[in-house]
């Protein structure tokens, strides 16, 4: 792939998304839905992440659980470029079940960045799969290969209950947001929801979420605009439906989240 080239190859397997990228681009700090594992392929980068700021260079495996907040920026001139498989909650409890004897469903990744060459040549392997054109022992592969990568790369302990604690004041103006992303706010709701200061409240938003209000705003209507294209919505229409003024700044939005447009994105997926 040639410098600032984001690709999103065509669903092959249901609930899994496949991107690569080489490129210099800074991302904005975002969220994903799904459990996305990747692997450094040419270059390094610095990103925040759950556990705070990381690098990761050429062979290292990367991670981010579902709502994690991060960011990603080049080491150097160069860019970098990764490759990433992007895993529907539901599939990765499912494997979880399996590989725990149905002890746990949900877990994370306790590690942003793994340096383990077999847990890098694993995923090469996942990742060709994911991305083939298909065959009769695709699935069956996919399958073996998917629940012994996880294995090794999520342990095999419950969500840590500490890390989502948020401030009862704080959760207050979440989820007034939650509960209704497309209704139109000010920082005077959010601050009479939460008895704070408006002040306090982005302060307090900042610190418990990752994302400054507005911030989590976008992402929240980003998240529904991404699930209605996966069914097949039309792009005017998610960007509506999504609560923006219109699809350019719909499409701005997503592009400067995950580096890719929602057409290419609508391409790969229906």
């Amino acid at each position: 792939m040639t410098k600032g080239q984001f690709r999103v190859l065509p669903r092959r397997i249901a609930g899994v998304e496949v991107v690569e990228a080489a490129t210099r681009h800074a991302f904005a700090r975002h969220t994903h839905e799904q459990f996305g594992i990747g692997l450094i392929h040419q270059g390094a980068q610095t990103s925040l992440s759950g556990r705070g700021t990381v690098e990761a260079e050429a062979g290292d495996v990367i991670t981010v659980n579902p709502g994690e907040v991060h960011d990603g920026a080049p080491i150097g001139d160069d860019g970098r470029s990764w490759r990433m498989l992007y895993f529907e909650p539901s599939l990765v409890e499912a494997a979880v079940s399996d590989i725990s004897d149905g002890r746990w469903k949900t877990c994370e990744f306790a590690d942003p960045v793994i340096r383990n060459v077999a847990l890098a040549a694993r995923f090469r392997a996942i990742f060709a799969v994911a991305a083939s054109t298909g065959g009769t022992d695709a699935k069956l592969r996919w399958d073996e290969l998917v629940v012994t990568l996880l294995a090794e790369a999520l342990p095999l302990v419950p969500r840590s209950p500490a890390r989502l604690q948020v401030p009862p004041s704080i959760a207050a103006a979440v989820n007034r947001i939650d509960d209704d992303p497309l209704k139109p706010l000010t920082l005077a709701d959010l601050a009479q929801a939460s008895g704070l200061s408006r002040f306090q409240v982005v302060r307090g938003f900042a610190r418990a979420t990752g994302l400054t209000p507005h911030a989590y705003l976008m992402q929240r209507r980003i998240d529904i605009v991404r699930r209605l294209i996966a069914k097949g919505t039309p792009l005017a229409e998610a960007a509506i439906a999504g609560g923006f003024a219109d699809q350019s700044h719909m499409t701005r939005v997503f592009v400067r989240k995950y580096g890719f447009s929602p057409g290419a994105y609508a391409r790969a997926v229906n």
